[in-house]
């Protein structure tokens, strides 16, 4: 708030100012709540953990990651709530991802119909009338967060066209891209003509990305943790001088995977539990002696956030035109493929972890259940309070 002459305080404004039209006993009391409304304010506000900061990154742009951000029609488009609210956690979490390059792939829907079937690729009139401005905003937003500091205000950008194929050989089964990318490659969008479900929108955004390491991360899942994305990609690209234990892929707690390494689903399995004790570890990367990765084996491919290798993400998840047909989720894909295979000794094809925190029990990913979401000042401020959103986003 800002006051008429510097160095007044809002009682001294604010008694001379509205005593004139209010009775003074009444002037007091609204002075007081006014002072209170103020400070509430500045504490949910003033803190950079609560606002999408526009200030330069605290890292150099020569990240060797980047992130690919995919996101489709929601209930509560046009606003970028949503999307707004994962940037915000990279702030707060994770400020690396926001001085990496990034991929926004525009996934669209199918068919309209009365009843909102997202996942199927049916939207609603409302929802398909919306996408378009929906898209114009993420733009908008991504550009102000992402875009070089030193880059021309109109974002120079160039443009070109792409298919992605799936399936049998046959010309039915394409979908062409429209790819715009600023002339500095650190900021790309990804729009198809038809719908292409997250398998095939990963797949594009991964054979247009020039770095060796990839951030995937769908538009409703926010960090709750810190990340040491720094020394985690150093243990990374270490791993590949040691075959016994390579890092190709680390995912990150939610609900669901507390405690992963005592769960069924690995310790009811003698050879998953066996190498679970033999690997599960703290690695110390020699440029940062003072920080520690704890990883422990993972047996699945999630979609949820998680760090990749670009290549081995394209020849082992992707490694032919049949893998993936189009509105097929990874996971649901060859996420079950990979275990089967974990199951079988196969696991170091996968090389998939877990970053393990306070031995899995730290939370690191909550999710914002994006299909039915509505809105910041609807299910957010609900669920996770005010330190998980900023309901100025739009």
């Amino acid at each position: 708030m800002v006051f008429p002459f510097p160095g007044t305080s809002i009682q001294t404004w604010g008694t001379e100012s509205i005593s004139r039209v209010l009775p003074i006993s009444s002037c007091k009391e609204f002075i007081s709540w006014i002072s209170k409304s103020v400070s509430l304010t500045r504490r949910l506000f003033s803190d950079k953990a609560f606002t999408v900061c526009r200030e330069a990154p605290m890292v150099p742009r020569s990240s060797p990651l980047t992130v690919i951000v995919t996101t489709s029609p929601t209930p509560s488009i046009p606003s970028t709530d949503l999307i707004s609210s994962v940037l915000q956690s990279f702030h707060r979490h994770c400020r690396d991802l926001i001085s990496a390059r990034v991929i926004v792939v525009f996934d669209t829907f199918d068919r309209i119909g009365l009843r909102s079937r997202l996942k199927k690729g049916q939207a609603t009139p409302e929802v398909a009338a919306n996408y378009g401005i929906y898209k114009e905003n993420v733009k908008e937003l991504i550009l102000r967060e992402y875009a070089s500091p030193d880059a021309s205000p109109n974002h120079v950008t160039q443009e070109w066209q792409d298919r992605a194929e799936f399936g049998l050989n046959d010309l039915s089964n394409v979908v062409d891209l429209s790819i715009t990318q600023t002339d500095d490659k650190q900021v790309t969008f990804i729009e198809p003509a038809a719908r292409l479900g997250f398998g095939l929108a990963v797949r594009s955004a991964l054979r247009v990305c020039e770095t060796p390491y990839v951030w995937v991360q769908q538009h409703d899942w926010a960090l709750v943790a810190d990340i040491p994305l720094t020394p985690l990609l150093e243990v990374m690209e270490r791993s590949d001088a040691d075959p016994a234990v390579p890092v190709k892929y680390v995912s990150f707690p939610s609900v669901r995977m507390l405690s992963y390494a005592t769960q069924p689903c690995v310790v009811e399995f003698p050879a998953l539990r066996a190498l679970t004790g033999d690997l599960t570890r703290d690695f110390v990367p020699p440029s940062h002696p003072e920080v520690t990765v704890p990883l422990t084996p993972l047996y699945f491919w999630f979609d949820k956030p998680h760090i990749a290798s670009t290549e081995h993400y394209l020849s082992r998840v992707f490694p032919n035109r049949l893998t993936m047909r189009r509105g097929e989720f990874i996971e649901d894909k060859v996420g079950q493929q990979a275990r089967q295979q974990m199951k079988e000794g196969q696991w170091h094809k996968w090389a998939c972890w877990l970053y393990y925190p306070e031995e899995g029990k730290q939370l690191c990913l909550r999710h914002l259940q994006g299909r039915t979401w509505n809105g910041a000042e609807g299910e957010l401020l609900t669920k996770y309070g005010f330190s998980e959103v900023d309901t100025d986003s739009t």
